[in-house]
């Protein structure tokens, strides 16, 4: 049976397609993945699917019903979560749902047994008076997908449910998921994670509002059989042989997993010689393609490694011992304690990673090594400078790139380019060259009178990152900074990382993409405010065993401390 029949429709504003003349037979009991590039439709879809846009063209029917003849009748039968879920900060987990039972005309005698049985469901009972704004991102996932289901729907839409959310987080609203499935609930799942979209029953992958690709993951792995390989032995420089990799034109894409390296190239006989990549003592294995790497080969990905961002940076000195240090930082809020005497040391040119759950502590950690918060014990030290007795020596030697999108919306990208450009101590002709190129290197162009608040998400980030690092600093901190974007745009961003590394920059970052994580030199994971482990991406996965993954480590190392 068809949830969802769309035919030859398109969608445009200010004569510009997002959707355009697209045909799609969406089934029911299946997970159906929406996946694609920022501003590829993913979203205009969902929200003409609810009745909350009004089609250019063609024709939608959901549920049977005809849109927008019948959007009153649609809306009574599905649950829609969008990306920037209406929770309301205020009020308690039991108060949201109380609140979305009655918007949903929920009978008076049924609403305490719905928000018991949805609290169950969602194993929110613990919570129930919490406020929303107290929870961590995965429990605010997960009270508003229980809010979506508060009249159990036919249909439920969820609009990057996962985005921000740690593994553990987004693997328990897939079984929440899976469950519905069993209850003949039909899912409609949005997503930027790619290993999501694998354990989808169908995938419709679009770009520029067409649709490139729509049935089974698996089908879309099989074209990459016999196109995957692995570099693996004794590496001088992981980061330069894969940079050297990717000039050749036979290499479409390449990622650094652990202590190997990925390749995708058309054929094995194409394949870079290891003395043109410093790699005389590596070898190649043919490895099973994942979805990714169908994905990239689809939307004609094709990276030479070469970050634009190099040349504008200057090579920093050569500084010996620890840049970042971490020395038994406690953090306390009230009777909470955030963070829990953490310490560690980051060598220049290193990139560490900053891992664990949601409310786990990293952001509070973060924050302290930015001099953003004083520790309620411990010391955070830059450059061998205490961040508290020496506050402005140090910050003037760091960048930082907030989890959440903390440049002012209001005002438009080239002022707060130059607002940053100021308060980094910029002037002059040095300052307007120094946006000039920035605008060329972030490929801004095009939005430099946009308020910042109305970029696409991933120019929302390149603009971050550009006011990040255009005072030239030493230490660079990222929060999260490619949470909610597509692979194309993570691709690009840790491109210039690598070239920031190169020019002796040293990066400590945050994120919930476990591919990322194996990008790193080494990685602390944080729970409960406590650092568990601290090592290299490929020790923590062999700790775990010799075919796991990196997520498979992030959980069961948790695991264990939890039940240590």
């Amino acid at each position: 049976m068809s949830l969802v029949k769309i035919d030859n429709l398109s969608k445009s504003f200010d004569n510009n397609f997002a959707l355009n003349d697209i045909t799609i037979d969406i089934k029911g009991k299946m997970v159906t993945g929406l996946v694609g590039p920022d501003g590829a439709g993913k979203t205009t879809l969902i929200r003409l699917m609810t009745g909350l846009l009004d089609k250019t063209s063609g024709n939608i029917n959901v549920l049977g019903y005809d849109l927008p003849k019948f959007s009153h009748e649609i809306q009574k039968d599905i649950g829609y979560m969008p990306q920037k879920f209406g929770l309301y900060e205020d009020l308690s987990v039991k108060e949201n749902l109380l609140l979305y039972a009655k918007l949903q005309e929920i009978p008076k005698n049924e609403i305490q047994n719905r928000i018991n049985e949805l609290l169950s469901f969602t194993n929110l009972s613990d919570f129930d008076s919490f406020l929303a704004k107290n929870l961590s991102g995965g429990m605010k996932q997960k009270l508003g997908l229980a809010c979506a289901l508060i009249k159990k729907p036919k249909l439920l839409l969820l609009d990057e449910p996962g985005v921000g959310v740690d593994p553990i987080s987004r693997r328990e609203l897939w079984d929440i998921v899976q469950q519905l499935i069993k209850d003949n609930v039909g899912v409609i799942w949005s997503t930027a994670y790619l290993d999501e979209a694998e354990l989808c029953d169908e995938v419709i992958l679009l770009d520029h509002g067409k649709i490139l690709f729509n049935g089974n993951p698996n089908e879309l792995k099989k074209t990459m059989n016999n196109k995957v390989f692995k570099l693996v032995g004794s590496f001088e420089n992981k980061r330069e042989t894969l940079r050297l990799a990717l000039k050749n034109d036979k290499v479409k894409d390449g990622v650094i997993l652990g202590n190997s390296i990925k390749l995708v190239c058309e054929d094995e006989k194409f394949l870079p010689k290891l003395n043109q990549i410093n790699a005389t003592n590596c070898k190649y294995e043919k490895i099973e393609p994942n979805f990714e790497d169908g994905f990239m080969n689809i939307l004609n990905g094709n990276f030479n490694s070469d970050s634009p961002l190099s040349s504008e940076l200057k090579t920093l000195e050569k500084i010996e011992g620890s840049l970042i240090e971490a020395i038994s930082l406690t953090k306390k809020f009230g009777n909470f304690t955030a963070t829990n005497n953490v310490s560690f040391q980051i060598k220049q040119g290193e990139i560490f990673g900053f891992l664990g759950p949601n409310g786990a502590g990293k952001s509070t950690t973060f924050k302290m090594l930015c001099g953003l918060l004083h520790p309620s014990s411990g010391e955070a030290k830059v450059l061998g400078l205490s961040l508290e007795k020496s506050s402005y020596k140090a910050r003037k030697k760091i960048g930082y790139m907030s989890q959440k999108f903390a440049l002012y919306g209001d005002i438009s990208v080239i002022e707060n380019m130059k607002f940053f450009a100021g308060i980094y101590g910029l002037k002059g002709k040095e300052k307007d060259n120094k946006i000039k190129s920035m605008i060329k290197i972030f490929e801004l162009e095009k939005y430099l009178k946009y308020p910042a608040k109305d970029l696409p998400l991933g120019f929302k980030q390149r603009l971050a990152l550009s006011c990040a690092v255009m005072h030239n600093p030493s230490v660079l901190f990222l929060d999260e900074p490619t949470s909610g974007i597509d692979p194309i745009t993570r691709r690009e961003f840790w491109n210039h990382i690598y070239a920031m590394v190169k020019k002796g920059m040293t990066i400590m970052v945050t994120t919930h993409f476990m591919d990322e994580a194996e990008y790193c030199d080494r990685i602390a994971l944080i729970y409960k405010g406590k650092a568990i482990a601290l090592d290299t991406p490929h020790n923590l996965i062999s700790q775990v065993g010799k075919n796991a993954t990196m997520e498979d480590a992030f959980i069961e190392l948790i695991k264990r401390n939890k039940n240590a």
